[in-house]
């Protein structure tokens, strides 16, 4: 009642975002532009996304070379080494990058709330709901997205139990920390064992993907493949065109091979030319050896080049509203709302445009350079649903678990599909689901907990309370039961099709249709809870 009391125009918030001559609005008014803003915000980090996502390949592609030499021949070889593990990059780059933006709005919430006894409620209903997204919207998402009839598998199961199983804690001691062992309350040495627990994961899924005896489950290592990429797929990032891909969020479908960002590619095509895997003979000069120097000089070449010219080239394509082949179109219609459309992305595109060019430090410029704007996002994102809970009157835990939740996971979703999509296993795009809710409690509730804990244990001696307790476990408990029929489902399809992914499309869209039909009661029960209905 008091929320349509307020879009009603009964009670005014005092609040604004820009202007205080916002507050003269009507709320329903004042309800319809801040909605607006926040998609538009959600529209902005789907751009930042991208941007970040090729970053985060420049990253995880660079290799080191070691010289190995044969013991009886003496042959020398060089061998190309992944400087990332495959599994620490799923559970750092992948799943830390992607859950970035619902990190960043937490961490925001709780430095806004230094000072207070109580907990921010965006935060942790933004993670809990953001976790429900990821496993079954998101779930519902790649188990369509393999062309009909083709099979997508998880090929190391081990890592995969050991990521499940560590996702599953974190809610469960959640629920403990919240209900069981100090009601209501955080303390400071709940939140750092909060924190220090993704570090215990990271170790522990090291350990089964090295299978460290007493650390890992006895399952054999299926060993994912050394092109992650079909060569279908990986021919078309191989294009050293210096303003190739800066326009990341285009509906123009002629672009749409040179917009798709692939970050699972970390391997050469040509490495599978040599004598192993990532490795090439010295003394020899075959033609794999030639190739792999011309593709290794115009590496070099792109990467030796004008970084200025490289950075212009960025401003010049986000400034471009309509293709070459766009403008053959004879649908002027067809025409005008591309226009409109690159339109309306323009700002973002060109904000983005100051991001550095990718070749910089091996992407690792570009990769904070994109973490700094989506935090700039989160923020605007906070201000925003603060302010449409105070217009309405809704509980803020119920937009965290909604919009927010949604919103913030997008680039989880965009994440998976493109591994759903272009992987030959499942590993990447389930990893990144396990793996984002794991951090989003191990990092994104236990790091902004650890922040406020520490002020109040310095400032006054006292924990953190945490408002509406009963309400979040509730969610917790939920959660955690539709869960378990999402991965039975799951393994459920392991047992019967031989993979988790694809299949026959009445199977795979009757499986998607479950999972979101999870998604829909997690997201009633639990808002219906935190308003006090039930």
């Amino acid at each position: 009642m008091v929320g349509l009391a307020s879009i009603l125009g009964q009670e005014t918030c005092e609040s604004y975002l820009i202007f205080h001559a916002e507050t003269k609005l009507g709320n329903g008014f004042r309800t319809f532009l801040y909605f607006l803003g926040l998609a538009y915000c959600f529209l902005g980090l789907s751009a930042i996304t991208a941007r970040f996502f090729r970053s985060m390949e420049s990253v995880v592609k660079h290799t080191r070379e070691v010289v190995v030499t044969d013991p009886s021949t003496g042959a020398e070889t060089i061998r190309h080494e992944k400087v990332w593990n495959f599994t620490i990059a799923d559970i750092t780059l992948l799943a830390f990058g992607t859950s970035f933006p619902q990190i960043s709005l937490a961490t925001i919430d709780a430095i806004r709330n230094l000072g207070s006894l109580y907990a921010g409620g965006l935060g942790p209903g933004t993670l809990v709901g953001s976790a429900a997204f990821d496993l079954f919207p998101i779930h519902a998402v790649c188990v369509v997205v393999p062309r009909a009839g083709e099979l997508k598998k998880i090929s190391d199961i081990g890592v995969w139990l050991v990521e499940l199983l560590w996702s599953f804690w974190a809610y469960i001691w959640l629920y403990i920390i919240l209900e069981v062992w100090t009601p209501n309350v955080i303390t400071l040495w709940e939140a750092l064992l909060t924190v220090l627990q993704y570090g215990l994961l990271l170790t522990h899924a090291y350990a089964q993907d090295k299978r460290w005896p007493y650390l890992s489950l006895p399952l054999k290592k299926g060993g994912r493949p050394e092109e992650w990429v079909p060569a279908e797929a990986d021919s078309r990032k191989h294009d050293t065109g210096v303003g190739n891909g800066y326009s990341e969020i285009l509906p123009v479908s002629e672009n749409a091979d040179r917009n798709v960002v692939d970050i699972f590619s970390i391997h050469s095509r040509d490495e599978t030319a040599f004598p192993g895997p990532g490795y090439q003979k010295v003394p020899e000069f075959d033609d794999a050896v030639e190739s792999s120097n011309k593709i290794l000089k115009e590496e070099t070449t792109l990467e030796d080049s004008d970084v200025l010219a490289l950075w212009r080239q960025q401003f010049a394509d986000a400034l471009m509203l309509e293709s070459g082949e766009s403008r053959k179109l004879n649908n002027v219609y067809l025409r005008l709302a591309r226009i409109s459309w690159q339109l309306l992305l323009a700002p973002w595109r060109l904000m983005f445009a100051f991001v550095p060019p990718y070749n910089i430090a091996h992407g690792w410029v570009a990769f904070i350079s994109s973490l700094i704007f989506i935090s700039g996002i989160a923020y605007i994102v906070t201000e925003l649903t603060d302010l449409i809970s105070c217009v309405t009157g809704i509980n803020p835990y119920v937009i965290a678990f909604t919009a927010l939740a949604s919103g913030t996971s997008w680039p989880d979703l965009v994440a998976s599909k493109i591994a759903a999509e272009r992987q030959t296993t499942a590993d990447s795009a389930i990893a990144n689901i396990t793996c984002s809710n794991s951090v989003n409690i191990y990092v994104g509730i236990g790091v902004p907990w650890l922040i406020d804990t520490a002020y109040n244990f310095i400032a006054y001696g006292e924990p953190l309370r945490v408002e509406n307790a009963a309400g979040l476990s509730f969610s917790l408990l939920v959660f955690f039961s539709t869960s378990v029929g999402c991965i039975a489902v799951l393994v459920f399809r392991r047992l019967t099709l031989g993979a988790e992914l694809g299949g026959p499309k009445l199977w795979a869209w009757l499986t998607s249709a479950y999972f979101m039909l999870l998604w829909l009661i997690f997201v009633v029960l639990s808002s219906l809870r935190v308003s006090g209905i039930i």
